[in-house]
């Protein structure tokens, strides 16, 4: 092993410290856990499909009904398409 010297805001290294020892284990573990979990590489995601948003033939923007300030709205047209999808 190494050792390896930081500069750290003496309150969150006592935090840090009282927490480690409330866990059953130190502060020199958790930041090796840390490290090794940050070196650690990631596998590659997939990529995403955002699924289309039903539009207004008639003038272009979202279909009546859908309001664009509503996560709940905006979801529910997402889920709408969908469900068209898997019936037609």
């Amino acid at each position: 092993m190494t050792n390896l010297t930081i500069s750290l805001d003496e309150n969150l290294v006592k935090q840090a410290r009282i927490k480690a020892i409330q866990e059953g284990t130190s502060l020199s573990a958790k930041v090796r856990e840390f490290l090794a979990n940050y070196v650690k590489p990631t596998p590659p995601t997939g990529s995403v499909t955002i699924p289309k948003l039903p539009t207004s033939k008639v003038g272009g923007g979202l279909q009546p009904g859908i309001d664009p300030c509503s996560n709940r709205s905006m979801f529910e047209a997402m889920d709408a398409v969908d469900d068209l999808k898997l019936f037609s």
